[in-house]
């Protein structure tokens, strides 16, 4: 059995890949986006994300903690006694103690994605894994992408890139959603907190292989991305969430040769987060679009700001850093998207 740490599993979503999809969001990432519009995904950990509004001063959740790390009705939860038994949880009449984050086997997941299998058919939809960083539980990542492959079930990972290569290996989905923030290592440590030089190189590998109808080991020098990087650059491990053996793992169905051919490779569209004053100046958008076009992916997407995670961050007790950034006009997506095309780009707006 394997098990991952899940914090939404999202019914009917439509910009996840193409028709109608199931996505299920892993928790933890290594990066700390300055937009990030899901801050409940970046610790690997299950944690509260309480709804005050919510709150009628019952004390059942006081009374209720086996820790006493509720001191009063409404009262911030003492993270340094609190076990996140989730008594409290299931104590709370009205919802207003919530958790991001459950423990849950393959099989859970598995039988969650089935409940929609008509919609896959008849939408050409499917499932995508999301986060977080799907990468930061690579073996759970890659059961998913198993079982819906065994299932016939259209797959795709939705991955920043930053991630051990060789766990990027072994994951072989119908289809990658690759963001690509920034091309300038600098620009990219400083809204993003690390290094592109793992993601830069994590595309090509991805590039490579999607150009070739079986899988192939890319040989990339060190001199291609500035040097190789290290292990301990990564900081993602596989996040120790290998359950007991026993849980039936088909046969693995290779992505790049079942049902394909050379000429209809498995995908990657890359994901263009267009965030003003971060990454929206011309210079990022022609590196991008030279890179993207230089390794062959014909395909992008333009993902405009949004505020839509600002209410997050005050659940969780963080500042938002984005608070007065206004969303692009539909003037400057406008003129990304013909920058974008100059590259011989198909431009899409807002995801698949």
């Amino acid at each position: 059995m394997v098990n991952g740490i899940v914090f939404r599993i999202e019914r009917f979503a439509i910009h996840d890949g193409p028709g109608i999809r199931t996505t299920v969001f892993l928790k933890g990432c290594p990066l700390r986006c300055a937009w990030c519009h899901s801050p409940e995904s970046q610790s690997p950990r299950p944690e509260f994300m309480p709804l005050q509004d919510r709150c009628i001063a019952c004390g059942a959740c006081v009374a209720g903690c086996p820790q006493q790390a509720i001191a009063a009705p409404g009262a911030p939860t003492r993270l340094d006694l609190c076990r996140l038994c989730r008594t409290c949880v299931d104590l709370c009449p009205t919802g207003a103690r919530t958790m991001a984050g459950d423990e849950m086997p393959i099989e859970s997941v598995v039988a969650a994605i089935e409940r929609d299998r008509i919609f896959y058919d008849e939408s050409g939809g499917g499932v995508t894994v999301s986060g977080g960083e799907p990468l930061m539980q690579p073996a759970f990542t890659e059961a998913i992408v198993e079982q819906c492959r065994w299932r016939r079930i259209h797959v795709a990972v939705d991955t920043s890139g930053f991630g051990d290569p060789d766990a990027l290996e072994r994951i072989r989905p119908d289809l990658f959603l690759f963001d690509v923030k920034a091309i300038d290592e600098e620009r990219h440590r400083a809204i993003t907190g690390v290094s592109n030089r793992v993601i830069l190189e994590n595309l090509a590998r991805l590039a490579a292989r999607a150009a070739r109808p079986e899988p192939v080991d890319v040989g990339l020098r060190t001199s291609d991305f500035g040097h190789r990087t290290s292990d301990s650059e990564l900081r993602t491990p596989d996040s120790g969430l290998r359950g007991s053996t026993g849980s039936p793992r088909p046969e693995r169905v290779d992505t790049c040769v079942e049902g394909r051919t050379p000429d209809d490779p498995c995908r990657i569209i890359v994901r263009f987060p267009l965030v003003p004053g971060l990454t929206d100046d011309d210079a990022n958008v022609h590196d991008i679009g030279r890179l993207v076009s230089s390794l062959g992916i014909g395909r992008i997407d333009v993902l405009p700001y949004h505020r839509a995670g600002m209410a997050k961050y005050e659940r969780l007790g963080r500042p938002y850093a984005l608070a007065s950034t206004e969303p692009p006009s539909p003037e400057r997506v406008a003129h990304v998207v013909k920058v974008l095309t100059e590259h011989r780009l198909t431009v899409g707006v807002g995801g698949t």
